[in-house]
Formats: structure tokens, C-alpha cells, sequence
């Protein structure tokens, strides 16, 4: 790929072709029991209930919310083995303005346990993990 500047509005100079320059992620992620990590998500971590997915009167995903993290989990089909291991080798991190501290007890109080917990890190933020029961790895990151 050739890159070279050309001017936008404003008088600013982008390279040529544009970078990917996406609005927003959400994840999608397949669980062994839709009804235990819909419970999990929403009465240990937080997360509210925003749609209901069905199929022929079978509840087969439900998107979930946290600020404006959009999250999706879905019945997995067992297709690949329901036992195979999950969340291998990523994490996924969630920032937020509210007190790391007092969401990690929370968690704890709701019958969550942490991977690790919260510590200032030296690039700033202060971060605790916790595991998923699909064993999805959930970093929370205060902005700073």
C-alpha cells in the first residue's frame, strides 16, 4: 500500500489510504450455559439485559450492557465440543470511570472470584480480572 497525506476539512492531513478507524467494538461470545452466564453477567459483574434472542421459543443469545460495552453471549451449539477450552490466549478489558476497588468487592460479594486483585499498574491505571464460568478473562481498567 502507497501512502501519501491529502488534506481534510479542517486544513488536517490524513494518510492515503485511510487506516481502519472503527466507532465502537462489541463481542459475541459462545457459553455452555446461556442461563448461568446471563446470571453471572448481570448479579456478579454488573452487566443489565438489553434483547433477548429466540428462536422457535428456545432462548438462544442475549446482548448485554455495561456503559456503552456491548456485550452478546450465545447458547454455543456443542458443534466444536462444549468442553473445549475458551478464552485461551485473550482477554478482554473493559475501562471505566467508577472505583475499581469498590466494583472488585462487589464482584466478590455477589459471589465472583477474582484472577487478581486490584493493583496500580505502572503505566497508570489501577486493574483488577476476573474469569467468566466459560473461562473468558475480564480485565477492568480505571481510566487512569
Amino acid at each position: 500500500m502507497n501512502s501519501s497525506p491529502k488534506k481534510q476539512e479542517g486544513g488536517t492531513e490524513r494518510m492515503q489510504p485511510e487506516s481502519f478507524r472503527a466507532r465502537t467494538l462489541s463481542l459475541s461470545l459462545s457459553v455452555k450455559d446461556l442461563a448461568a452466564s446471563q446470571a453471572w453477567y448481570c448479579e456478579v459483574v454488573g452487566f443489565t439485559l438489553e434483547q433477548r434472542y429466540e428462536r422457535e421459543g428456545t432462548l438462544r443469545a442475549v446482548s448485554l450492557k455495561a456503559g456503552s460495552a456491548h456485550l452478546l453471549i450465545a447458547q454455543d451449539d456443542g458443534a466444536k465440543g462444549l468442553d473445549r477450552a475458551k478464552g485461551q490466549g485473550c482477554s478482554f478489558m473493559f475501562t471505566t470511570a467508577q472505583n475499581v476497588d469498590d466494583l472488585a468487592k462487589q464482584i466478590k460479594a455477589s459471589g465472583g472470584t477474582l484472577e487478581s486483585e486490584p493493583a496500580d499498574m505502572p503505566w497508570g491505571p489501577r486493574v483488577f480480572r476476573v474469569r467468566d464460568p466459560d473461562g473468558f478473562l475480564l480485565v477492568i481498567s480505571s481510566e487512569r
